[in-house]
């Protein structure tokens, strides 16, 4: 069987799906690669290091995916009208994708990859399970996003983050808030802290108040009984009640005023993300602090945020980025590659080489979106 790996097409993608290393393994598993031409060199993969591994370098997307069984993907295929070309329309019937797809919240393109009989794997539907922990793309990509999120934070503010005493004087050290606690959070806390930073951070959910404090920073939350049962099981935020969002809100107000780095990261699976700072907080914050806010492609923590800009309101200066794991390329697409050939493993049948796809996995059946020309996941199916 044949894997494809084209070249992202999306504006501010860097990333690839295969690295050479992988395509090793790909190899060892039965599947030849075919990777297009420029795929990987964003990400400092050069074509002939994939040719060295044995994938075929194919000239163009056409030729990537004319043969392919399987195609790995960083971002969800085009459809018509939203590129240079239709990816979906690339894609042979019977052909296996895998992809983060934004299922919730992109019907057309899963009506799309129905109607072309196309069996699609939603990668941001993986199950949290310890399983699957390898498999994660999420995790692995949002880990990444956390670090680069506080070197690009650290790099708009016009201070130090450690203190320093010298003959000058003494430099107080930054304060950084960290507003939602899961991976990405996690990271830019650690990150932080590295960096020298006095470090605070919040989060709806009960168990990051340890994680938190095992970190070395501190915990802001207002930790009443809806706060003890804010976490669903399959371990994210639940929406909260109005009445504590006011005293979560007031609780934050105040904190706000004396941090310099507010980074949030605050999302929830298939909505719009939640406003954790209002424009009424961003006029409390000093003169030359700045919000980074990871949400930003979400609709923004803060409604000031503007994608794939930097720009200053009431004095903050606002960071909106457009895609920080294309940030870190060459780490971003060696952890997103091993998620992927972790993911594939598991579904090669050891004797026919091909994949053996079943719905009692655990892990398909919360990944699997199309099938044989229809919409099957529990989630769709519902809204259709």
């Amino acid at each position: 069987m044949k894997i494809a790996i084209p070249r992202e097409r999306r504006p501010n993608e860097t990333r690839v799906a295969a690295t050479p290393e992988t395509v090793k393994k790909l190899k060892a598993l039965g599947f030849d690669s075919i990777v297009e031409a420029g795929a990987g060199e964003a990400a400092a993969y050069p074509d002939a290091d994939y040719a060295a591994a044995g994938a075929t370098v194919a000239a163009d997307a056409a030729a990537t995916y004319a043969e392919a069984d399987i195609v790995f993907k960083v971002q969800r295929p085009m459809l018509a009208g939203e590129g240079e070309l239709s990816e979906v329309e690339l894609l042979r019937p019977g052909t296996t994708l895998f992809a983060p797809l934004g299922a919730l919240v992109n019907r057309p393109l899963i009506e799309a990859l129905a109607a072309a009989k196309v069996d699609a794997f939603a990668l941001e539907l993986t199950p949290r399970i310890t399983r699957a922990q390898s498999m994660d793309v999420l995790s692995s990509q949002t880990n990444l996003a956390g670090y680069k999120a506080v070197i690009d934070a650290a790099a708009a503010f016009a201070r130090v983050f450690p203190m320093m005493m010298t003959p000058a004087g003494t430099i107080a050290p930054t304060k950084v808030f960290i507003m939602g606690v899961g991976v990405a959070g996690l990271q830019a806390i650690a990150t932080a802290r590295r960096l020298g930073a006095v470090v605070s951070a919040t989060d709806v959910r009960p168990a990051t108040k340890e994680q938190v404090q095992s970190l070395g920073a501190k915990f802001i939350a207002v930790e009443d009984e809806e706060f003890k049962a804010a976490e669903t099981a399959g371990g994210y935020a639940k929406e909260m009640s109005a009445a504590y969002q006011a005293k979560q809100a007031a609780l934050v107000a105040e904190h706000l005023k004396a941090q310099d780095i507010v980074i949030t990261t605050a999302l929830i699976p298939g909505r719009k993300a939640p406003v954790l700072v209002s424009e009424d907080m961003v006029k409390t914050m000093k003169p030359g602090s700045v919000i980074l806010d990871m949400a930003v492609e979400q609709g923004g923590n803060c409604p000031l945020s503007e994608f794939g800009k930097t720009v200053v309101k009431h004095g903050v200066k606002l960071v909106g980025p457009a895609n920080l794991p294309a940030g870190l390329a060459t780490d971003a697409s060696a952890l997103f590659a091993r998620n992927l050939l972790n993911f594939i493993t598991p579904l090669v049948d050891k004797e026919t080489k091909a994949l053996k796809i079943s719905l009692d996995d655990e892990v398909v059946k919360g990944a699997l979106v199309t099938q044989h020309g229809a919409i099957v996941h529990p989630s769709l199916t519902a809204a259709a």
